[in-house]
């Protein structure tokens, strides 16, 4: 190794320590490729170089990536709400004879609004329907909040089983449960003729599963101590049920109702296995759809629709204000 001569004047200064001038070649080399300064600083001329390697697209993905939500919810609603807007706007055609081509020449007009039962057997059908849901909604909700309270409240031999068996009529499809029903009706009980009644009872059927199994989870949701508290008032069993329990029951017995006659007005595939004669809303819409929907059955339709959206609304404005 040759030691070259410290020159004249020049302090020798500190030593540097090992690796120092691997490390000062490599921040040489750096620096020259960074403008002078290594990756890790934080200079200006850094940032500029960090700002500019950030593609384009990186920017597109992240703004569709904090909306993605937002515009698929907007296009499922476009979706789920598009027959009904053809539903509305369908009720104001001056048609001739059918119903599934809009007419410029006459439309829009008010008369099928000012005379929903202008067409022949629909208001009767809405009537049918009607009844029929009623019926099967008080039936199915007083059966089903019954056995909800037993498989909740009770401990007895064969409860699992009975879970299934309640769940069974939900994954049945309507085509084999109505297929059943019609053999039951007609062969199993000769006497009995298709009609207002099989139909009754056929939704009471389907329906049942759904209260039982609506009610069942609210009811899992309470906190039985409330009770207990009630007994050390001096409440005695019914006080307890009728004051207590039934009113935080409430909510999910209303919302199982409600789900029961919807289902039950709704219904189509069930009701023309057990129908006979008897003409419901659904088979008057199916049977008018061979010649052309009447434009009453439009006006009706979106009316039903309607008065179930206020509903909805008016029952959160007053929750909300409970709150």
């Amino acid at each position: 190794m040759t030691i070259l001569p410290r020159e004249a004047g020049s302090s020798p200064g500190p030593r540097p320590p090992a690796g120092a001038g691997s490390s000062g070649l490599a921040g040489g080399l750096l620096g020259a490729r960074f403008g002078g300064r290594r990756p890790g600083g934080t200079g200006p001329q850094q940032r500029l170089v960090k700002g500019s390697v950030v593609p384009m697209y990186r920017q597109l993905a992240r703004w569709v990536g904090d909306r993605i939500v937002l515009v698929t919810a907007l296009a499922v609603l476009g979706y789920l709400f598009l027959p009904v807007a053809y539903t509305f706007v369908f009720s104001f055609n001056d048609y001739g004879k059918s119903n599934l081509v809009w007419n410029s020449a006459g439309s829009p007009t008010l008369k099928h609004w000012q005379d929903p039962c202008g067409a022949v057997g629909v208001c009767e059908s809405v009537v049918t329907s009607l009844q029929v849901g009623l019926l099967s909604t008080v039936v199915a909700t007083a059966l089903g909040t019954m056995i909800a309270f037993a498989m909740v409240r009770h401990a007895f031999a064969g409860r699992g089983v009975m879970n299934l068996l309640i769940f069974l009529p939900m994954a049945t499809p309507e085509v084999v449960l109505g297929a059943s029903l019609l053999t039951l009706f007609v062969q199993g009980m000769s006497s009995v003729t298709l009609g207002f009644w099989t139909i009754v009872a056929a939704h009471v059927m389907f329906c049942l599963s759904f209260v039982v199994i609506t009610v069942k989870a609210r009811l899992q949701s309470l906190d039985w101590r409330v009770e207990e508290a009630a007994a050390d008032l001096y409440a005695g069993p019914w006080d307890t049920f009728t004051r207590v329990t039934l009113p935080l029951a409430t909510p999910g017995i209303i919302g199982a109702a409600l789900l029961s006659f919807s289902l039950s007005f709704d219904d189509f595939i069930t009701t023309s296995f057990v129908a006979g004669d008897v003409m419901t809303f659904p088979r008057f819409v199916y049977v008018s759809y061979l010649r052309g929907i009447p434009a009453q059955a439009n006006v009706i339709g979106f009316a039903m629709f309607a008065f179930a959206v206020l509903a909805v609304v008016a029952y959160q404005l007053v929750a909300r204000r409970r709150r």
